[in-house]
């Protein structure tokens, strides 16, 4: 009997224990879960959903650049010989930036301008040749006509002649024939002598041709010298200088570049999530840090880089006094119109595009956390995608230290 009474008792034991333990652990779910925490409403800060049109922008960012920009290449082959101008240099059309040398192509210059006068002369020679022969050709024809007068003149006695009856038939006939031949005779020279002026037309066309290929060589030649002195093109500035003095370089090797300074664009790099509700000709807000500047998107492209993509806007308005190319910008980018949105003005801690969960005043005295969903951030206006309503008001100070409650209590 004794042994079955200690059996029981120990049994009731351990009971009593379980029941303690389960008891402790939900009193202490109960206070971490749902228990209400004061705070002074004075130490919080709060932030009420408005609603209304509101314009979305997206943040980009990206650099003004030159709109017009010219690569300088080199014309020959050549050495440095001397550099007049440095990056940064303002710069016309007629700016020499460098000069290169090289004998050589001063040589072919003069051999080719030598060549050139000796064809040409040649060509004149050819022309008073072609002269001589039309004349000698000429002289001919002369010739035959008056063998043609003298055979005529035969014949015309004969036939007088002939009517006297002192003149014979035959030599009438023999007259006649005269005529006749000196005739075909000089339809024939006339013939060859046509023929002859369209040949030698011909003859002097092909040295034309000779001639002009050889100005166009000297002319090539020519510019290749000129553009030994490597002049700027256009108005702007000399953005990069890429060889240096006594450099060798070669046939169309890259010497330098320039580019405009008051014809610039911008280019910006688009946050990949937005950039396909970006539209041509959007409406492009530039910040420079002295002044903004609008502008429209002109090219988007398709490949994304680093999460962004590459697009440029063409400049509308006045430039600020610092804008220049490769200055840093910021810019705001029209996405769309939202009519009726709810938003709030964006605080430290709320993030775009995210769920968080934050504290909602319920009443006058009690707060309550709530997941809400962000969408975009435009123009300093956080919109609401999901969980709160007109009027309500957020808690945007922060509360991490109470976020094992899911109520807080207010005091004055």
């Amino acid at each position: 009997m004794k042994i079955e009474l200690t059996t029981r008792k120990k049994w009731k034991n351990w009971l009593a224990i379980s029941v303690f333990f389960l008891l402790l652990a939900y009193a202490t779910y109960a206070v971490s879960s749902k228990s209400v925490k004061s705070v002074s409403a004075a130490s919080l800060s709060f932030q009420t959903v408005q609603q209304g049109a509101i314009d979305v922008y997206s943040n980009a960012y990206g650099e003004l650049i030159s709109a017009k920009e010219r690569l300088l290449t080199a014309p020959a082959l050549g050495k440095v010989a001397e550099i007049l101008v440095r990056p940064g240099t303002k710069v016309t059309p007629d700016t020499v930036i460098l000069q290169l040398f090289n004998p050589k192509l001063e040589q072919e210059v003069s051999e080719s301008r030598g060549e050139l006068a000796q064809q040409q002369a040649q060509r004149e020679a050819f022309k008073y040749e072609q002269q001589n022969e039309r004349l000698n050709y000429q002289g001919r024809i002369a010739d035959i006509d008056a063998e043609i007068e003298k055979a005529q003149l035969e014949l015309s006695v004969n036939e007088n002649l002939m009517g006297l009856g002192v003149a014979s038939k035959i030599e009438l006939q023999r007259a006649k024939l005269a005529v006749k031949q000196q005739s075909n005779r000089l339809a024939f020279e006339k013939e060859k002598f046509k023929q002859f002026i369209e040949m030698q037309g011909y003859q002097l066309t092909q040295r034309n041709i000779t001639v002009s290929r050889q100005e166009s060589q000297v002319a090539l030649l020519e510019k290749q010298l000129d553009d030994m002195q490597v002049k700027a093109g256009i108005t702007g500035s000399l953005q990069t200088l890429e060889v240096e003095l006594g450099q060798s370089v070669q046939l169309g090797e890259s010497l330098a570049k320039v580019g405009s300074d008051d014809e610039l664009i911008a280019r910006l790099r688009l946050p990949q999530q937005q950039a396909d509700q970006i539209d041509i000709n959007a409406k492009v807000n530039i910040d420079t840090q002295k002044g903004m500047i609008t502008a429209r998107i002109s090219r988007i492209e398709s490949v994304v880089t680093n999460g962004s993509v590459l697009a440029e806007a063409v400049l509308e308005g006045k430039l600020t006094s610092n804008a220049r190319p490769s200055l840093a910008i910021s810019a705001q980018v029209f996405v769309k119109h939202q009519t009726d949105a709810l938003y709030i003005p964006q605080v430290a801690g709320l993030r775009p595009r995210s769920k968080q969960s934050l504290f909602i005043r319920t009443n006058s005295n009690t707060l309550e956390q709530k997941d809400i969903s962000f969408g975009e951030l435009s123009q300093g206006n956080l919109i609401i995608n999901q969980g709160l309503t007109l009027g309500d008001e957020i808690v945007s100070s922060d509360t991490s230290d109470y976020n094992t409650f899911k109520q807080l209590s207010l005091t004055e």
